[in-house]
Formats: C-alpha cells, sequence, structure tokens
C-alpha cells in the first residue's frame, strides 16, 4: 500500500504543512474503509448440518465484476503512494539523505508492524494445530489471514524502485511512462498467449514481472500528480479522459483477452489496472474542489488522524480480527443468514461496524511499531548498502511467497524468522561501549 500514514500533524485538528495535500491523505483513508468493508463482504459463511462452508457471496452477484471497475482501489493506492514517495523522497534530499536513507526508512516503517502480524500468526496457527483443529479449516483460516500479505511484496518492490524512477522522472518523464506502459504490455501478450497454448504451461510466474512494470507505471503516475500534470485541467475534460479509460476497458474484457473482474486482474497484476488506476485519478481531480471543502470539516480531519495515524496496521491486522469476530460469532451460535440473501445484507452493517471497533481497539498496543522512530540511535551508524539491499529482500520474500501459494503454518514460522533478520539488518550499528579498567592509584612509597 502506499505509505499507509497519513502524516498529519500531532493533533487532528490542525490542518499541516501546505505542502501536504490533505485530499490524498483523505483518499488513502476513504480506500481503507473500501478494503475492510470488500474483504467483510467477500467473507459468507454458511453453518447447517454439514458443518461450516466459507464462500465469496459477491461472485453470485451479475454487477460484481463490472462494479470492480470502479471499486477495485489498489490502483489508486499506487497512484497516491507514487505522490507521496517522491515528495519524501524529495524532502530527504534536501536534508542530504540518499537511497540507502530512504529505502532503510521504508523498511522499517513497512515492516516493524508486519513481525507482529507474523509471531501473532505463527504462534495461532501452531496452537491451533496442537489443538487439534482439522487440517483442511486451519488452511482455510490461514489463508484468509494471510490475503492481504501481497500488498507489501509489491509496495516494498516500488519503494525500492523510488530512487531511480524519480530520477529518470527528473530527466526523461514521458519516455519513463512509455517504455513502462511497452514493457507491461509485452509481458501480457506473452503471458496470455502462453495460458492458450495446448501444453499447460504456467504463465504466472511471467506475470510477475508486471510487478515491476504495472505497480510501478501506477507509481509513476503518481510522480505526475506531485509535479502537477492534472491541475488545471477543465473538469468536462477530466471526466471525459476517465471515461476514455473506461471506454478502452470494453474491448479488451469483451473479448475475452482480460477478465472483466479487476481483483482477478490483480495477482500477477495485468495492464487494466492502469486504466482503472488512471481513471480514478482524473475522477479525483475532477472533483477535486468538492474534496477540499469536505477535508476542512473537523470530523473529518478527525477520522482521517485515527485511521491515517495507524493504517498501515489496520491494513495488516483487519482480515486476522475479521476471522477472529466470525469465530467468535460461532462460539456465541449467533445466527448465519445464508451468504448474500437480504437477512445477509441486512446483518452486514453491524458486522461492519463490530470489525471497525475490534480493529481499532487491537491498534492502540501495535501502532507503536508503526510510529516508532526511524532514526538511528545515538552514536549508531547507518548499515552498509549491502545489508540495507539484503534487508529489502528478505523483507519481500515472505509476503511474495505468501501471494503465491498462501499463508500456512510454516511460511509464517520462516517468515517471521526473515523479516525478524531483515529488521536487524536495517536497523544501523549500535555504538561498541568499551569498558576500561580502574586505573590503581599506588601509594606513594611502594
Amino acid at each position: 500500500m502506499p505509505s499507509m500514514k497519513t502524516g498529519l500533524a500531532s493533533t487532528p485538528q490542525s490542518t499541516g504543512p501546505s505542502s501536504r495535500d490533505l485530499v490524498v491523505d483523505f483518499i488513502r483513508v476513504a480506500c481503507m474503509f473500501a478494503v475492510v468493508a470488500v474483504h467483510l463482504l467477500m467473507m459468507g459463511i454458511s453453518v447447517d448440518n454439514n458443518g461450516i462452508a466459507v464462500g465469496n457471496p459477491l461472485t453470485s452477484l451479475s454487477w460484481f465484476a463490472q462494479g470492480t471497475w470502479f471499486g477495485q482501489v489498489m490502483p489508486l493506492f499506487f497512484v497516491v503512494g507514487g505522490f507521496a514517495s517522491l515528495t519524501s523522497w524529495r524532502s530527504l534530499q534536501r536534508k542530504g539523505g540518499d537511497a540507502g536513507d530512504y529505502l532503510r526508512n521504508r523498511v522499517l516503517r513497512l515492516v516493524r508492524p508486519t513481525v507482529a502480524l507474523y509471531a501473532f500468526l505463527a504462534s495461532a496457527l501452531w496452537i491451533a494445530t496442537a489443538a487439534g483443529v482439522p487440517s483442511d479449516l486451519l488452511k482455510v483460516i490461514a489463508a484468509g489471514a494471510g490475503v492481504q500479505l501481497w500488498f507489501l511484496a509489491a509496495y516494498l518492490i516500488c519503494q525500492a524502485m523510488v530512487p531511480m524512477m524519480a530520477r529518470l522522472h527528473e530527466v526523461a518523464p514521458y519516455r519513463t511512462v512509455g517504455i513502462l506502459v511497452a514493457s507491461a504490455v509485452v509481458v501480457d501478450v506473452i503471458r496470455l498467449g502462453l495460458e492458450r497454448n495446448p501444453w499447460g504451461f504456467d504463465s504466472n510466474p511471467i506475470g510477475l514481472l508486471n510487478m515491476v512494470f504495472v505497480w510501478g507505471l501506477l507509481q509513476q503516475l503518481g510522480f505526475f500528480y506531485a509535479d502537477g500534470l492534472f491541475d488545471g485541467i477543465a473538469r468536462w475534460k477530466l471526466v471525459a479522459a476517465a471515461l476514455a479509460c473506461y471506454v478502452a476497458l470494453m474491448p479488451l474484457t469483451q473479448d475475452g483477452l482480460y477478465p472483466v473482474d479487476m481483483l482477478t486482474n490483480q495477482n500477477p497484476p495485468m495492464f487494466p489496472l492502469v486504466l482503472v488506476g488512471l481513471a480514478h485519478v482524473l475522477l479525483l481531480k475532477a472533483f477535486y474542489p468538492l474534496l477540499q471543502r469536505l477535508v476542512q470539516q473537523g470530523w473529518v480531519q478527525r477520522v482521517m488522524y485515527v485511521v491515517g495515524s495507524r493504517a498501515m496496521t489496520i491494513y495488516l491486522w483487519h482480515l486476522p480480527l475479521i476471522i477472529v469476530m466470525f469465530g467468535l460469532a460461532l462460539m456465541l451460535r449467533l445466527p448465519f443468514p445464508e451468504p448474500a440473501s437480504t437477512e445477509w445484507w441486512l446483518s452486514r452493517p453491524a458486522f461492519y461496524v463490530a470489525a471497525w471497533a475490534l480493529v481499532l481497539l487491537a491498534s492502540m498496543p501495535l501502532v507503536r511499531l508503526e510510529v516508532a522512530s526511524t532514526a538511528l540511535a545515538l552514536g549508531a551508524t547507518r548499515p552498509a548498502a549491502w545489508r540495507i539491499g539484503l534487508g529489502t529482500v528478505l523483507a519481500i520474500i515472505p509476503p511474495f511467497v505468501v501471494m503465491r501459494s498462501a499463508l500456512d503454518t510454516w511460511s509464517a514460522t520462516w517468515g517471521l524468522v526473515l523479516l525478524v533478520v531483515a529488521v536487524g539488518l536495517v536497523s544501523g550499528d549500535r555504538p561498541v561501549r568499551r569498558w576500561k579498567r580502574p586505573m590503581v592509584v599506588q601509594p606513594a612509597g611502594l
């Protein structure tokens, strides 16, 4: 996810420095509410004489696939993340920082909260295994609790690219975008072509290259946003351009070339997500004046502060806590309406409110890991570049593996070890205390 912190001032009432774009902060928080809502609605639990079944009720809705053209918010996350990344990188450069400083800060911000989640998941899964929880049920629970971790891998990859891509943006912005577009399309062409081969070749590994090209391209759009490319364009032109993006999606999806469902296009990412992200940012700028007035409201800023200041924690923990919430409901023998029924839909607001209450309660102690300073300890030296690079790679591996093969007990365990090592590698070398033997003063005459 883009940087999950809003960066608002220490008090909710503050409007922050003039260089900040509070509308971007608002969009991040709004997307967080959307992510929690979608994940909640994707969990349809039914209980009958045959036991407990878990399904996705949203896929039964005839309009769901087309609805993802508007409700798939991850492309917009990467766009606003690009805005925040370029702003932070330029600020760091003005203070004399370099790429190593930037990447070290990002790894600490993103990985320290993730260590706590992995510790919880590994412990819970081992305890559940020892308690005799059926392996099939435990597999479903573990996979569901780790669905959101793909984002950490994708975002860390994009963050590692920021210093280089920012430089390319300075010297050749449009050529850089053109190369990214061409690369993303070529990867899709090869991948889709291989999917139609008679040998059953797995094309997904090739599609993984678009974690760099598609997500990187969306991040690059955020760089243009930061430079004001979309400012000053008439509203009707912005809306017309957004509509053109959606029109372009129609031939790409109607003939079966790409899935209509933009969630299906997500892992590995495919080019239609770029059109969705561009459409969203164009609409954002079209309604920017309205959003600007909205974010000046006191209650809106308070919500932005509460959610934005712990957004990474909320993102990481909301799915495990939703699963815990449904587990408690099952233990209490609360009624579970048939998924997608009228009763089921009417019960979702209560579960949504309960989920947010549980997430915010859990975030109170956990947010300390997110907001902890990344500054070096007094007298400590910054790790060498190779250590920062290795720490970044080790941090990417656990969520990347979860994205490819789902979370289980073992991947949670060794993933925890790698994440702890990653944090240790980038944290810095603490000063060595040298202890001297006290000087012994010999009595005179001896």
